[in-house]
């Protein structure tokens, strides 16, 4: 599931640790893989080495790394994704409107800021190890 593929767009990373994210993007990878993007969490030993990042940054958003080695991140990974699924769409436009950008990037940050939180209080556990 997680393996790097020879032709994928990019890779969506994700933060395992979060019990949410841990369930939901895999979830999805199928719809992903059709748009030509692989998943892997953002804690696997490949993706520290190419982003070069430290722990707390890393981990702070979900990303989108390209093959071609350029990254978006946070609400941007979500709208790149929303753009290329049909059904999916309509919130993308939303997502980009004036004040539906705002509301938008303001939802994404309280829960990438409070994922963990939230992941217990729904008793969501995520992994922890690599």
């Amino acid at each position: 599931m997680n393996q790097i593929k020879t032709n994928p767009v990019g890779w969506i990373l994700y933060d395992k640790s979060c019990g949410i994210c841990q369930r939901w993007v895999p979830f999805w990878e199928r719809t992903l893989q059709k748009r030509g993007f692989e998943i892997a969490p953002l804690q696997a030993g490949w993706v520290k080495e190419k982003l070069q990042l430290n722990e707390d940054d890393l981990l702070q958003d979900l990303r989108l790394l390209f093959a071609n080695g350029e990254t978006i991140r946070g609400a941007d990974t979500y709208r790149y994704a929303m753009k290329r699924i049909w059904w999916a769409y309509p919130v993308y436009l939303f997502s980009i409107a004036p004040l539906g950008r705002n509301i938008f990037n303001w939802s994404y940050r309280k829960f990438a800021t409070h994922r963990h939180q939230i992941s217990l209080a729904c008793k969501i556990p995520g992994k922890t190890a690599d």
